[in-house]
């Protein structure tokens, strides 16, 4: 089933251990909800991306949850929330899913 994410906010985070990932995404859709976009496996490295849909308020509580049940298990590389992507970034999100 296909999900439309139109007007949903985005949050992204990514961490060096896959399986650190799947830990946080499982909080983070306990927390609050969202619904999970994609999980992006790192090619070069065991890390991986998870990206999160949406109102700002959840995926802001999901962020959350998902970097406390994060921080004692992994690195955290990079994280962000866009409460209103652009018409150009959500092009550029759907292009990066699945590469």
């Amino acid at each position: 089933m296909s999900v439309n994410y139109e007007g949903m906010a985005i949050g992204v985070f990514e961490l060096d251990s896959e399986c650190a990932c799947f830990v946080a995404l499982d909080a983070a859709a306990k927390a609050a909800a969202v619904h999970i976009q994609s999980v992006e496996r790192n090619r070069l490295k065991s890390g991986a991306c998870v990206k999160m849909r949406g109102t700002i308020s959840d995926v802001n509580a999901a962020m959350d949850a998902a970097l406390q049940a994060a921080e004692p298990i992994s690195t955290i590389v990079s994280h962000t929330v866009i409460a209103a992507p652009s018409a150009g970034t959500e092009t550029a999100i759907t292009m990066t899913i699945n590469k």
